[in-house]
This record gives C-alpha cells, sequence and structure tokens, in this order.
C-alpha cells in the first residue's frame, strides 16, 4: 500500500506538483474527465509520453472470444470489451523544429489541477528546449455535464526569452497503439486496431472521422473543431486521413506574445443510426458548443458543478485528507452517472480499461445508493438501462432452466460477460441488488411513474426467479443452492445470508409493488396466487445460524470450515487469488471481501444488535480485503457495533484507494464502488443512515479524531440537512415552502422537520464495547492519525 502523499492535501482540488513517469498512468485515471457519455484519461496534452492512452464511449464496444479449456452448456460465448475509440486529446507542439516531449531538453515546472469545483483540468508548464528556447505553455480541458456530446481544450503557448516558431498540430487520432492489455492472443488480435474507417471529413479549422467496430458492427463520429487566436501571419489547414486528421497552426512568437487555440471536440455513436444521421448529430453537437464559446462552456461546467456540490456536499473535520478524499470521489461518481442516460455506469466509470469497460453489482449496491441522495436522475436513467436489457436477462433465465430474469454478473449491452461461472452465473444476487436499487429509487423520490412504467417489471421478473430458483424441503424452509454471494472465495455454496435477505426483500417488494399497480401487474401475467408465492418464500427464506458459537454463517456450514493459516500467508501472497488455487480459498474460512457484514448493512432491520457485533468480530478475523469494495462496508458497521475508530481507519482506505493506488492498479481506471463507499461510510457510518422502510432512520456518532460531520440528502424533493457533532445533531430542511415536513428517525425518537424549523438532538452516551475485533495478521487497514 502506497502513504506517500501523491498530492498536496487540499479541500477542492487534487494538485500535481511535479511530473513522474513511473506513475503516469495512475495520474492519468486520477485526472480523467467524463460525463457518463465521453470519458477522456488525463492524458498529457501532446499525446506523448503516456502511461495508456484513452478515450471512451459509454456502452461502445467489441466484441471478442471468451476462452474456455472445456465448454459447457450456458456458457457465455462471447465477451465484450470497451473499445478506445478516436483519440482527440492531442495537441503536438514544435518549438522551431523541436517537439515539445517533456522526456527531452529542460522541464522548469509541470503543474496539473484538478479543480472539482469548475469541473476542469488544468495544466500548467515552463519548459526549455535542448536548443535553449523557452515556453510557457497553459491547457485547460474540460469534458461538459451540460452538454453531453461535447469536450473541449483550452491550449496557450508563451514565447519567454527568444523569438521562436511554433507549429501547433492538433489531431483526431483511430486505432492508436496501446500496451498490451490480455495475454490471450484471441483477445489482442480483436483489440488491434478495431476500427474500419467509413468516412471523413475536411474543414479549414477542423475535421470529421467516422469509422465502425468489426464485429459489434457499432459506428462512431469523431469531430473536432477550433478558435485560434494568434500574431499575424499565423497559418491554419487541416488534412485527414482513414485513421487521423490534423489541424495545423503555425506562427512567429516574440518574447511575450502567446498563441491561443480552443478545440472543441464532439462524439457520438450508435448501433442503428445511418452514417449520414450520425454525422449531423455530431455536426450538431459541435455547432452547439462552438456557439457556447470557450467562456461559455466553462461558465456552464461551473453552475452545474455549484447545483450538484450545493445539494450533495459533505463537510468533514478534523481530517482534511479523508475531506480532500470524499469530494474526489463525489467527482468522480457523478462524472460515471451525470449523462449516461440509458446507458450503465461502469465499474471503472469512463476512466480506464479495467475489467475491460464492464458493469457490475458494484453499481446497483454502491454507486447508486449514494446517486440516489444526491443525483437521483441519474439513478433512474441507469435502472431504465438495466430495464432496456431485461429480455436478454429473460432468455437467460430460459437457457439456464429457470423463469423471471437472470441479470448478468458482468456485461457492457446486457449479455454474461463472465467465462467464469463460479463467479459469473451464480453470483445470483445481482437480481435482488437491482430489486433493491429499485425499492430505494422509488421510496426516496415518490416517482410512481418510474415505478409503474420500470421499476414493477424488474421486481416481477427478478422475484419469478427466485420462487424458481429456489425450493421449499420438507421441514416448510425455502432455499437458495448452489449460489454464489458478495464473497467470491466462497463460490457455490447453499443459502448464502446475503441472498436470502436481499431475495426476501425483493420478493415483498414485488408483492407490494403489484398491490399498488393491479392493472399493469395484470398485464404482465401476475396473478393473486403468484404473489402469495412470493411472499410465502419470503416468509419461509432459510436464513442459517450457528446457535455454538452464536453467529450467522455467510453460507450454510460455513463456521464449520477449516480455517485459514493466514500465520503462514506471506504479506507478497495477496491478492489471494492470485497465488492460491480457488479449490483451496473455495473449502476454507477466508473472505475476499465482506459479505455477511454487507447483509448486515443492507438488511439491518433483520439482525439484533448483539448479533452484528457478534457476527462483525468473527468476521473481521477472516475477512482479507482483496477486494475494493470491502473497506467501506466494514466501516458502516465498524461504526454500527461501537467500534469507532476502526471505522475512520476503513473510511480512509475506501476514500485513498486511488489517491494513495492502494490495491496498485489505479493505472486501469479507478474504483468507482470504492469511491462511492467513501460517502457511504461518512453517511451510513458516522451518520448512522438507514434506509429500510417508508422513514429515513440516522444515528449519528463521531470518532475521536473528527470534529464535524455534515451532509446533505434528497428526499422527496426536498433537501435535507444533517449537521453532526461530538454531542448533537441538528436537522433542518434546506428548501421547500409552507407545511412541506420530512419524517425521520434519530436513535429511534421520532422527529419531524418542518421548512425553517431546525431540529436538534443529543447524540446518546455509546453503551460499553468488547475490545476491538483483530484482522488477519497484516491486514489490518492503516490507522488515522492526527497527522494524516
Amino acid at each position: 500500500m502506497i502513504r506517500e502523499r501523491a498530492y498536496p492535501v487540499e479541500p477542492w482540488h487534487v494538485r500535481e506538483t511535479r511530473l513522474d513517469l513511473d506513475v503516469l498512468a495512475q495520474s492519468e485515471s486520477v485526472f480523467a474527465l467524463a460525463n457518463g457519455h465521453v470519458g477522456l484519461r488525463g492524458n498529457l496534452d501532446e499525446g506523448e509520453p503516456h502511461g495508456l492512452p484513452g478515450t471512451y464511449l459509454n456502452s461502445f464496444f467489441e466484441l471478442r472470444p471468451l476462452p474456455y479449456a472445456e465448454a459447457g452448456y450456458g456458457f457465455p460465448e462471447s465477451g465484450q470489451t470497451a473499445v478506445n475509440v478516436t483519440n482527440g486529446k492531442p495537441i503536438r507542439l514544435l518549438v522551431d523544429d523541436e517537439p515539445f516531449d517533456v522526456r527531452y531538453g529542460n522541464l522548469i515546472s509541470h503543474e496539473r489541477i484538478l479543480d472539482l469545483r469548475a469541473g476542469t483540468l488544468h495544466r500548467s508548464v515552463e519548459w526549455c528546449s535542448p536548443a535553449g528556447k523557452r515556453i510557457r505553455v497553459r491547457s485547460t480541458r474540460l469534458v461538459s455535464f451540460t452538454q453531453r456530446a461535447i469536450a473541449a481544450i483550452e491550449y496557450e503557448v508563451e514565447a519567454v526569452d527568444v523569438e521562436v516558431r511554433l507549429i501547433l498540430q492538433s489531431e483526431l487520432v483511430a486505432n492508436e497503439e496501446l500496451p498490451a492489455q490480455s495475454k490471450d492472443p484471441r483477445v489482442a488480435a480483436v483489440l488491434d486496431k478495431p476500427l474500419q474507417a467509413e468516412e471523413r471529413l475536411v474543414q479549414e479549422v477542423g475535421g470529421l472521422l467516422i469509422h465502425r467496430t468489426k464485429a459489434s458492427g457499432l459506428r462512431v463520429v469523431a469531430a473536432m473543431s477550433h478558435d485560434i487566436d494568434g500574431p499575424p501571419r499565423t497559418k491554419v489547414g487541416t488534412e485527414a486521413f482513414e485513421d487521423w486528421a490534423r489541424t495545423t497552426v503555425t506562427c512567429d512568437l516574440r518574447p511575450g506574445q502567446r498563441l491561443r487555440l480552443v478545440k472543441y471536440l464532439a462524439y457520438g455513436w450508435s448501433s442503428q443510426r445511418s452514417l449520414p444521421g450520425l454525422r449531423d448529430q455530431v455536426a450538431a453537437a459541435l455547432s452547439g458548443a462552438r456557439y457556447s464559446g470557450w467562456d461559455g462552456l466553462v461558465e456552464e461546467q461551473r453552475e452545474f458543478l455549484d447545483t450538484f456540490w450545493d445539494a450533495s456536499d459533505v463537510r468533514v473535520e478534523g481530517d482534511p485528507e479523508v475531506q480532500q478524499a470524499v469530494r474526489f470521489g463525489l467527482f468522480h461518481v457523478l462524472q460515471a452517472g451525470a449523462r449516461a442516460e440509458l446507458r450503465p455506469i461502469a465499474a471503472k466509470g469512463l476512466t480506464g480499461p479495467g475489467y475491460d469497460g464492464h458493469t457490475f453489482w458494484d453499481t446497483e449496491t454502491f454507486v447508486l445508493p449514494v446517486l440516489t441522495y444526491t443525483q437521483p436522475a441519474a439513478v433512474a436513467s441507469a435502472l431504465r438501462w438495466r430495464h432496456s436489457t431485461l429480455d436478454l436477462a429473460q432468455e437467460r433465465a430460459r437457457t439456464l432452466g429457470l423463469r423471471g430474469a437472470s441479470f448478468p454478473w458482468r456485461t457492457i449491452r446486457g449479455q454474461e460477460c463472465s467465462a467464469y461461472w463460479p463467479a459469473g452465473t451464480a453470483a445470483f444476487h445481482i437480481g435482488a441488488d437491482i430489486a433493491d436499487a429499485v425499492r430505494r429509487y422509488v421510496q426516496a423520490t415518490g416517482d410512481e411513474e418510474f415505478e409503474r412504467e420500470v421499476g414493477l417489471e424488474l421486481l416481477v421478473e427478478t422475484a419469478r426467479l427466485w420462487v424458481s430458483l429456489g425450493h421449499h424441503d420438507r421441514q416448510g424452509r425455502f432455499h437458495l443452492d448452489g449460489v454464489t454471494g458478495p464473497d467470491e472465495y466462497t463460490a457455490v455454496k447453499d443459502d448464502n445470508v446475503y441472498t436470502n435477505l436481499m431475495a426476501q426483500r425483493n420478493l415483498l417488494a414485488a408483492a407490494d409493488a403489484v398491490s399498488r399497480h393491479g392493472d399493469q401487474a395484470w398485464k404482465l401475467g401476475v396473478d393473486d396466487e403468484e404473489t402469495a408465492a412470493w411472499r410465502n418464500a419470503a416468509a419461509d427464506m432459510h436464513i442459517p445460524y450457528d446457535d455454538e458459537l452464536g453467529v450467522h454463517p455467510q453460507v450454510e456450514g460455513f463456521t464449520r470450515y477449516q480455517e485459514w493459516n493466514f500465520t503462514e500467508t506471506a504479506p507478497e501472497q495477496y491478492p489471494m487469488l492470485l497465488n492460491f488455487p480457488y479449490f483451496d480459498l473455495y473449502r476454507k474460512q477466508v473472505v475476499k471481501q465482506a459479505d455477511l457484514v454487507l447483509a448486515m448493512h443492507w438488511r439491518g432491520d433483520y439482525f439484533t444488535p448483539e448479533q452484528k457485533a457478534r457476527n462483525f468480530a468473527y468476521y473481521e478475523r477472516r475477512t482479507v480485503r482483496d477486494s475494493s469494495l470491502s473497506a467501506c462496508t466494514q466501516a458502516v458497521m465498524a461504526a454500527e457495533v461501537g467500534h469507532l475508530e476502526l471505522a475512520h481507519d476503513y473510511l480512509g482506505e475506501a476514500a485513498l484507494m486511488d489517491l494513495h493506488d492502494l490495491n496498485q492498479n489505479t493505472r486501469d481506471g479507478v474504483h468507482v464502488a470504492s469511491l462511492a463507499g467513501a460517502w457511504i461510510a461518512l453517511v451510513a457510518g458516522f451518520g448512522g443512515m438507514r434506509d429500510h422502510e417508508e422513514v429515513l432512520s440516522f444515528a449519528p456518532r463521531l470518532p475521536s479524531r473528527l470534529d464535524r460531520l455534515e451532509f446533505s440528502l434528497t428526499w422527496r424533493g426536498l433537501r435535507l440537512r444533517v449537521d453532526v457533532r461530538k454531542h448533537e445533531t441538528t436537522y433542518s430542511l434546506r428548501d421547500g415552502e409552507g407545511e412541506e415536513t420530512v419524517e425521520l428517525l434519530h436513535h429511534g425518537e421520532q422527529l419531524r422537520i418542518g421548512c425553517g424549523k431546525p431540529v436538534t438532538r443529543a447524540i446518546p452516551e455509546m453503551p460499553p464495547v468488547g475490545p476491538p475485533p483483530v484482522q488477519p495478521p497484516g491486514r489490518a487497514p492503516v490507522r488515522r492519525t492526527a497527522q494524516t
């Protein structure tokens, strides 16, 4: 784990004060800009050097073969991999005849700043060429939240001490060469030059390229145009070929003179639209961006983010590093989903090629809960995307001999893309995760139209799956056998507690939704007998319990498995999946990520406080956190059972996952779910927020090193502000009119919060707690100290 501070601690910026080429790929992920539709990795403007080039469009992918040593019935036949589309970032600069390359000459200074309030990446450089010519370069980059198809770059060059001749080459580049991402030669072949040229267009100050993927048949259009402000005799020209277009600007600069270029980029893709239709759509988007101009785009971006932060900011007093990190995390969560619009939110967002650009259950379980209370429109969009893939999920269920819908563990378009069925096909809990996201969104927003049009069918089809998948035994208990829960080290087991409890809620939520929308449910073929079967299965759901130990085994029989020998597991043998056979992991008590503990968070209404404390202590000794999804959940439950300092430590791990590159894989893109988990750890952990029923509940308590926590939630169109101090909490509504109120629970006490009528309540004394639980040797989280 990297503990050095890569970036100075600032409340609203991530600042890189020097360029370190050894971690260039990691910084490209950290400084990536996106809006949910377009994503640009934070590559240097000149294109080289780079760690990993990347420009992505949400859901733009190529098909590839899935490797099997031995094929089997029902195995997915092909995978989907996100494609690095046409790169519009490069603005190459030559000083006289020497390329500006930070590896040559003398790099006097180099700074990059990700401004979380402005939504821009700013760069300032001073460089002396090998021939002794000094220049200053300033650039600012944005991906627009308000104009979905648009990105823009302002690039300015100043001569410092002598006259220089400058040549700027602003480019669109398709099929650029990438570092190898797969050892499978078949995959490498598919991704080698995946775009076939269809059309190119040249104008004086810009150009356009149209390409199509070879196998998936998706068409992409990338276009650029420029505003150029330079000295007299500045020359401009554009040329284009199949895989690249270039606008060249040439001028002479005397000391103190500047050349300024604004580059407008527009992107679009489709699997159905004609070439002329898509070309014209992108051209129109580019025209709209030029109409706004650079200053207009910057102003729109700031206004959008002002609104977002006003409703969503989290203030933390006492840990400046976490304060910076949670805002960084919220910014990337917003970038992943704000303008996705009927497209998925991938595990890496649009910041890198990690996981092939796939979407997992992470989205519904970690990302959507944050967006539900901060940017609810993005949640409706993400769930509408799931609904748009329902036919594929139903087809997958039929292939497996089941009714209802079986959603994929990992996908881009909606088909299952996991070649490893114990973690993919058997991870049926994804259906309940989607159903819970529907339930939470409708509860938080009151969006009855969404529930009727989209949510109801998702709830019905996932409920049908559980009744088809499970069975009643001779004693009348309902079982879900042969499934994989969130913990991928305990696969294909019976009665995973997380899966069973989430399925139980899914079944009841579906039955309740049917009662609210009977006419629509009738069209889906639901009758009283079917809903009665759902309620019976929910009532009879078997939840394993070990009476001898007084804990819940995360799957049936887990607590009798052989213990893992952690004392003989060396630090370099983590993550364990890369150093031990799955066969060994599956049959022993070792947990990759929170599973039973995750169940206690999202289904905390099922467990008693005593059970939560015993379960938490039991699984702490066995959880190795080989997944970035674990720390935030352990933070939430550590706080609930009274281990506030441990919760703070886990919060730091979740929040700093990418700023400190803790898992040493940030180069492939940021961990969107872990970044969302920082918000969850603060709001659900130290804020104690739960949304099990129609009424929000809070049980706030702060660790010794935090002095104050403030956060806002959007609830039924109103903004609820929660201000947690050491000994008291104040609840207030920030908007609304007249008699509008929000009902909530504060440590079990029912409160009604009215507009302009804040309510303050004392925080009860913490009940006595036992000694802090222990973790496997060497796997304890790094302590948060007064110096961090």
